[in-house]
């Protein structure tokens, strides 16, 4: 545990705008921000910057690996010139997969990238589905003389690479600023009003915009506190029907006797639920008389609840008894009770259990005592002569088997 709170975990980042890995620079105290360092990926020997120090809360201990040692001036050097012979890699690439016959006609070359030394050669390309360029590969490594990483990206990734400006006039918020991609949905665009047209929601790459995400969360709180369009809602103008929500503004537009005002959260009255909750309070109870005493509190406000005995409220008066139950003989009860007249209620029932002596409680248990030959016969001729309990196999064999014997 001490040695892993001395450890130093630094964020390195191998692009300009890509993730931050996690390396151990515990072994050189001397690291900070702004470094170069080499560390071995599974990609092979790469060269990277260090963005950081990460604390302890956001370091994953399985994720952590050690780098080879600070960047030398030469390991910066090769770097750039690498970084320069890429663009002219490129050409060479796309001139000898033309004269190749590729497995789909799709296939865009978007970039080569060199490691820092050059032993390493990725080529970067989009295609809608998956192909086998092991023959391409072939071919170039025995140009090259470097190890091909054929390298197959999606239609953002090549948009980042590629940079450029986006529809708004602006840099690509791929190649700027954003490290990870969000998913996107047509929803999105949907809960902000923008309209479905393909050419003002889907950017360069032919995908949703990234930029819908932004304000998506705000839009949906804001939404949740206003009116539908459509609904009929209560103004200091006077009645009005939504046309228009402004979920920024926190404010609905309605239009009363042909004029259009814009209201805030705080003046609309929601008619709808203030109707039904008068209509409630107005109307009484549809339950009593039918199923018993009303319980919903509406005969409260009527009126004072009859001040009568639990029991007295609960019995039904003779003369509504149905003309069944009062033709019905009466059954005559035990010696020395009264006459029960058919079933007594249930509540009757529960007040004579209730009425009850409760059962004595059990005495604490005792040590056994040992009883003397005499006295378990004395028990025994009082219980009266044991019957024999019979199993089943044990008497005597059935008709047709053979014998046990």
């Amino acid at each position: 545990m001490a040695l892993a709170a001395q450890q130093a975990v630094a964020g390195v980042r191998f692009t300009r705008v890509g993730r931050l890995y996690q390396f151990d620079v515990t072994a050189y105290p001397e690291l900070g921000p702004g470094d170069y360092v080499v560390v071995e990926t599974t990609r092979g020997r790469q060269l990277g910057q260090i963005i950081g120090m990460l604390s302890a809360e956001k370091v994953d201990r399985n994720e952590v690996k050690s780098i080879r040692g600070p960047a030398t001036a030469r390991d910066l050097m090769m770097k750039k010139l690498y970084e320069a012979k890429e663009l002219e890699t490129l050409i060479r690439v796309r001139e000898v997969a033309s004269k190749m016959a590729l497995p789909a006609s799709d296939i865009k070359f978007v970039k080569v990238s060199y490691n820092y030394d050059g032993s390493t050669m990725a080529v970067l390309f989009t295609s809608e589905e998956l192909v086998d360029l092991g023959h391409l590969r072939r071919r170039l490594q025995s140009e090259f003389n470097a190890r091909i990483d054929m390298r197959r990206i999606g239609a953002r990734d090549a948009a980042k690479l590629l940079g450029e400006y986006g529809a708004c006039g602006s840099p690509r918020c791929c190649s700027t600023h954003l490290t990870e991609f969000s998913p996107v949905s047509i929803k999105m665009a949907k809960s902000q009003g923008i309209s479905l047209n393909p050419s003002e929601i889907t950017g360069m790459c032919g995908r949703l915009r990234c930029c819908l995400v932004y304000e998506y969360e705000q839009y949906v709180e804001a939404i949740r506190h206003l009116p539908r369009k459509g609904k009929v809602i209560g103004t200091p103008h006077g009645e009005g029907r939504v046309i228009d929500v402004n979920p920024l503004r926190d404010s609905v537009t309605v239009v009363i006797e042909d004029t259009r005002h814009e209201v805030t959260r705080e003046e609309i009255e929601h008619l709808d639920e203030l109707r039904a909750l008068q209509a409630k309070a107005s109307a009484g109870c549809s339950k009593e008389g039918q199923a018993g005493p009303c319980e919903c509190g509406a005969r409260v406000r009527s009126g004072t609840p009859s001040q009568t005995a639990p029991s007295e409220s609960l019995e039904p008066p003779v003369s509504a008894m149905p003309s069944t139950l009062s033709a019905r003989p009466e059954r005559q009860g035990p010696a020395g009770t009264e006459p029960a007249g058919g079933r007594p209620p249930r509540e009757r029932r529960h007040e004579d259990h209730r009425a009850r002596e409760p059962r004595p409680e059990a005495s604490p248990r005792e040590a056994p005592s040992v009883s003397t030959p005499s006295e378990e016969g004395q028990t025994e001729q009082a219980r009266g002569p044991r019957r024999r309990r019979r199993r089943w196999g044990r008497g005597k064999p059935r008709t047709g088997s053979p014998n046990p014997q």
